[in-house]
């Protein structure tokens, strides 16, 4: 079992014809992935790489294919129109790649999404990926994961995969693996996603990486203290950041006394989280307490 994908995912790519969606499309489809649809307006009755079906809108992709969910490449100043598109035409599950998307377009999207069925990873994510159900939705390197039963949840990609890389030396494989991004305005945060883990009956714990900016750690904190049933292993990236610098993401800047990793390490300490304090540890803490279960 899985959260979010499975081996009911039926993907369309927005932007499967231009270099990095063709691309990812492809490391997708060789993972696994049920790749079903691409879409590049004015590209519709075409075929990527000889398999995969182009159409000109998202609409008339899930009306003949059935795709439930969408990857989305396109640049930052489309990625708005992409996303709302996707919602349109109900998709399920979207996820976008997309950097640099201007904040209000971000806002925009979320107030469009409000009461409708679908659920946005990003607007600049990772993706994510389920070694157990064969299914890539993202960018990772899927070489690196291994199926299992250990959850994780990042704002980092790179932190993701330095994480995984970790786990699968160990021999500690992963349920399943989200990028929930970095930018100050996300689809899906740390709580949604912790929403999932709970309930998979196929994770028996779940690594939380965060980072310096906002209080998305803290939120998290407060729902693993009240709700959460299984161990967390958290790290916190940004430690040494100077007040007021973005380091990396967009999101990632110290902006209050709560934006600190300090800040953030104590709640989640608190909430009985496993507090890493070094990204090098990550994989063997798991080690260390999945061994004391």
């Amino acid at each position: 079992m899985s959260v979010l994908v499975s081996k009911d995912t039926r993907l369309l790519i927005q932007g499967i014809t231009g270099r990095e969606g063709g691309f990812h499309a492809q490391r997708c489809v060789e993972y696994g992935t049920n790749v079903v649809a691409g879409v590049t307006p004015g590209r519709g009755g075409t075929m990527a790489f000889d398999k995969v079906p182009v159409f000109d809108s998202v609409d008339q992709a899930v009306r003949e294919t059935g795709a439930n969910a969408t990857l989305i490449f396109v640049p930052a100043p489309f990625a708005q129109d992409a996303m709302i598109e996707a919602a349109e035409a109900g998709v399920e599950l979207i996820v976008s790649i997309a950097e640099g998307v201007p904040v209000l377009d971000s806002g925009r999207v979320l107030r469009y999404l409000r009461g409708r069925k679908s659920r946005l990873l990003g607007p600049n994510c990772p993706g994510l990926i389920s070694p157990t159900a064969k299914c890539k939705v993202g960018i990772m390197p899927g070489s690196i994961h291994r199926p299992g039963r250990v959850g994780v949840v990042s704002r980092s990609g790179t932190l993701t995969y330095e994480c995984v890389s970790q786990l699968s030396a160990l021999g500690i494989g992963q349920s399943t693996c989200v990028g929930i991004g970095g930018d100050p305005l996300i689809g899906t945060n740390f709580v949604d996603v912790l929403k999932l883990f709970n309930k998979d009956i196929d994770t028996d714990l779940v690594v939380l990486i965060g980072e310096i900016g906002g209080s998305m750690e803290q939120e998290a904190a407060a729902y693993i203290k009240r709700n959460f049933k299984k161990p967390v292993v958290s790290f916190i990236a940004g430690a040494t950041a100077p007040p007021g610098k973005r380091m990396g993401h967009a999101g990632a800047i110290i902006t209050g006394a709560a934006a600190t990793a300090e800040a953030k390490n104590k709640a989640l300490k608190d909430a009985g989280a496993h507090v890493v304090p070094s990204p090098g540890e990550m994989g063997v803490t798991v080690q260390r307490v999945l061994g004391g279960r």
